[in-house]
């Protein structure tokens, strides 16, 4: 036997392991790397839904101003009748204060083409303690503007009284003669509300009031 052969056999075979073993430190390196972006990655999501979440809720803040701001308009103006009275506020667009009196179904509201979110055209709410800044505008259903109710050409709700203790008036209650809506359907009105909040979250939400 040649000692020397051995020894060369030896010195071979400890070469190859050694590559193996940089081989799998290799691999176990990446597979460490992909789960700490995996469990970066689910982090991010569930910090963006959670972003989303509160925007949404914040939105909820917006519309509640929105039915103040009309149910203060309705109580200043109750000697007028906005089913058939132009003089109403009801009847008149005023874009400072969020409200339109038709429904323009070509302005988009949430693509910053048709709807700019600014002074000139919504009402700023405020900023809540979650960073998210609500605004909101309220459309009347109507085709045409800036005339009574009853001329709008108008999307009217099927009426309901002393619903969970609330009334709504229905048209033949403060409407009468020619023109009025038919007996049973209120004047429906939208509210879209939208909360901005951080990393970009921007959230709407909507709801029909009448």
């Amino acid at each position: 036997m040649n000692p020397g052969a051995i020894n060369t056999r030896s010195t071979k075979q400890r070469g190859v392991v050694l590559f193996f073993a940089l081989v799998a430190l290799l691999a176990m390196s990446l597979a460490a790397v992909a789960l700490i972006r995996s469990v970066d990655t689910s982090t991010m999501i569930a910090g963006n839904l959670a972003f989303r979440q509160a925007a949404t809720n914040s939105a909820d803040a917006g519309v509640e101003a929105a039915i103040n701001w009309l149910s203060g308009i309705e109580a200043a103006n109750s000697a007028l009748n906005a089913l058939n009275d132009t003089a109403h506020p009801f009847n008149n667009t005023d874009s400072i204060n969020g409200y339109y009196s038709s429904m323009d179904p070509g302005i988009n509201l949430t693509d910053g083409t048709g709807m700019q979110w600014n002074d000139a055209d919504s009402v700023l709410v405020g900023t809540d303690g979650s960073g998210n800044t609500v605004r909101y505008i309220i459309q009347r259903m109507c085709r045409v503007e800036n005339v009574a109710i009853k001329d709008g050409n108008c999307l009217f709700s099927s009426g309901q009284q002393d619903e969970n203790g609330q009334e709504v008036k229905l048209p033949q209650q403060v409407c009468d003669g020619d023109g009025c809506p038919p007996a049973g359907a209120s004047p429906q009105i939208r509210v879209t509300a939208q909360a901005v909040g951080p990393k970009n979250t921007v959230s709407y939400t909507q709801a029909f009031v009448y």
